[in-house]
């Protein structure tokens, strides 16, 4: 029994607005964009990212995804979000509150991904502060964590300007890429001032 949930996970997550962007849970409607925007990025994302199976970008993998995500969400271990561009509605990306821990912990891990056309614009800080309040209030998470390896300098200015401070450094803590590799833990809490 998880302490403390109290999203109705029956029902999908609402939409979550921010500042030119908006985010919501991915659809099956989704699959052509969502394909095209990876295939273009694949290349920029490699290196940051677990290793893409051989059927990543097909319709059936993609099918698989959206229900994991759905099982996740009931069971209150993932949410899953795909971020869109409030101008044209196009989707820039995605973001996961993952690994969600209740009992005493009241926590979970961020993770995120940007389409490379849509880099340096302010869509994943918009969407980092957007999902923060969604996660503190809604999930009533205490804790949001997230972890990036030491040359992503991209990763660690977003995370520091979203008010996430460095807590750490873990050793071989995520395959990425298909290697193990360090990362710099980050952490921002509940109660800690807007940035």
């Amino acid at each position: 029994m998880a302490l403390f949930r109290t999203v109705n996970v029956s029902e999908p997550a609402a939409v979550i607005e921010g500042d030119g962007v908006f985010l919501r849970a991915p659809l099956v409607s989704d699959y052509e964009e969502w394909a095209a925007v990876r295939e273009r990025s694949r290349e920029f994302l490699t290196p940051w990212e677990p290793t893409w199976p051989v059927d990543d970008l097909t319709r059936g993998a993609f099918r698989r995804r959206l229900r994991r995500y759905a099982e996740d969400q009931r069971t209150d271990q993932s949410y899953a979000f795909f971020i869109f561009a409030s101008a044209d509605q196009g989707l820039v990306g995605g973001i996961t509150l993952a690994n969600v821990r209740r009992g005493v912990a009241q926590a979970a891990s961020v993770g995120y991904w940007m389409g490379a056309p849509f880099v340096r614009r302010g869509y994943m800080r918009s969407a980092v502060f957007a999902i923060a309040p969604y996660a503190f209030t809604v999930l009533r998470l205490h804790r949001l964590e997230a972890a990036c390896i030491p040359s992503n300098r991209a990763s660690i200015r977003l995370l520091e300007s979203c008010g996430f401070e460095r807590e750490g450094y873990a050793r071989q803590y995520l395959c990425i890429n298909g290697k193990w590799q360090d990362h710099l833990l980050y952490a921002r809490l509940k109660s800690d001032p807007e940035p």
